[in-house]
């Protein structure tokens, strides 16, 4: 960050250094926010997490001109005494602790609860108690299906904005059926966006909730077997990287007909940003943090990846590039889905003065040159070593 130069808040007031307690700083979202404030902001980050890999290169070597403002701290907040304390010595804490990945709804359900609501407790508990600001990172699934949904699929209606856009404070959270355990993840972060929201109304927590649709860019999810584990499965666009990485076909969902839209992370990084310093305007409100311009179905997402990833490789797609397989051969029993997620933007449009600018093909492109050049850069290191002889 340049020296001397004032920075001021949206109302042109002066914003000061501050300290931010980041949990799960080491993840992809975490990666982009630390960069941001290193590189743009004078501001210091306790960044915590239980692994660094994604921002070592922010953490080595210690000549870095930001090296006195970022710690890493390795930690799970599950059972850590640290953890408060931490957030004690910190003006801001900022939670991005999660599981996140839709297979693990079904198989995982236990885990997803307790990690997106009970392991969340104590983070809300502890900002509250010593009066400390808390940005929370919940996510679009709260909404759970649109009202559209639920209208005969020749109904008119469908099309009505009304009946499909998702507003912060007006859409209702409609879930599937208790049996249907793919909404674990959506209703243990709804009850703690609640919790979060009923510390404001009756302590005083100053609080800000992050509603992500779809944040896209280099270091997300995981490829697996390159950078991540080998078992599991990643969410949408990695699992189609992942197809496309080792020339093998698309599988689509139920045909890929829902509807989604993607944002570029470094469009939403900036979304953060202005949340971090300009509390008087983000204090109490939910925020949308998605770009509603990029919305396609999952089967013309898979279309663009493959045009876009030809492109990148210089590689011919297969071709017939897609299959269908039904969500309970791909995710098991219990699965089930929204048709179609839009951000309403008025909110953080009025509140922040944001709106997200990168097109889908170019965040595609952005994504894709990324995974392209790590998993061949994997292939070559793994070719390097030597074989073992008996």
């Amino acid at each position: 960050m340049a020296s001397g130069v004032a920075r001021v808040d949206l109302d042109g007031g002066p914003i000061k250094p501050m300290t931010i307690c980041m949990i799960g700083a080491g993840g992809f979202i975490g990666s982009h926010l630390c960069e941001k404030l290193m590189a743009e902001t004078p501001h210091k980050v306790l960044a915590l997490d239980v692994y660094s890999d994604k921002i070592k290169h922010l953490l080595e070597p210690a000549t870095l001109p930001w090296a006195d403002r970022i710690q890493f701290h390795r930690l799970n907040i599950k059972h850590d005494s640290r953890l408060e304390g931490l957030i004690k010595m910190s003006d801001l804490t900022i939670n991005l602790a999660a599981i996140c990945t839709p297979a693990d709804y079904n198989t995982r359900p236990l885990d997803t609860i307790y990690s997106n609501f009970i392991d969340a407790l104590p983070v809300v508990k502890y900002c509250s108690e010593n009066g400390k600001r808390l940005i929370h990172f919940s996510t679009c699934e709260v909404y759970g299906k649109t009202i559209g949904s639920f209208l005969p699929k020749d109904s008119p209606l469908r099309q009505d904005p009304a009946y499909y856009m998702l507003s912060e404070d007006a859409s209702p959270c409609i879930f599937g059926p208790i049996e249907k355990q793919r909404w674990s993840y959506a209703c243990a972060k709804q009850l703690i966006e609640r919790l979060i929201y009923a510390e404001g109304a009756e302590n005083g927590l100053e609080f800000t909730i992050v509603r992500p649709f779809n944040w896209i860019g280099p270091r997300m999810d995981f490829i697996p077997g390159i950078d991540g584990p080998s078992e599991g499965v990643p969410r949408v666009l990695a699992c189609f990287s992942n197809a496309l990485l080792r020339h093998q076909q698309l599988k689509l969902v139920d045909g890929g007909q829902s509807q989604r839209t993607f944002i570029f992370i470094k469009d939403a990084i900036e979304a953060v940003l202005l949340m971090i310093e300009n509390p008087a305007r983000a204090n109490g409100h939910i925020f949308n943090v998605g770009n509603p311009n990029n919305e396609v179905t999952v089967r013309q997402l898979a279309e663009m990846m493959t045009q876009v990833y030809s492109k990148v490789s210089d590689e011919a797609p297969l071709e017939v590039p897609t299959v269908d397989v039904s969500s309970k051969e791909f995710y098991g029993e219990g699965y089930d889905d929204s048709d179609k997620r839009i951000p309403d933007m008025t909110i953080i449009n009025r509140q922040l003065g944001w709106n997200p600018k990168t097109s889908l093909w170019d965040l595609l492109e952005s994504t894709l040159t990324y995974q392209h050049r790590t998993y061949a850069e994997a292939i070559k290191k793994a070719m390097s070593k030597p074989v073992a002889t008996s």
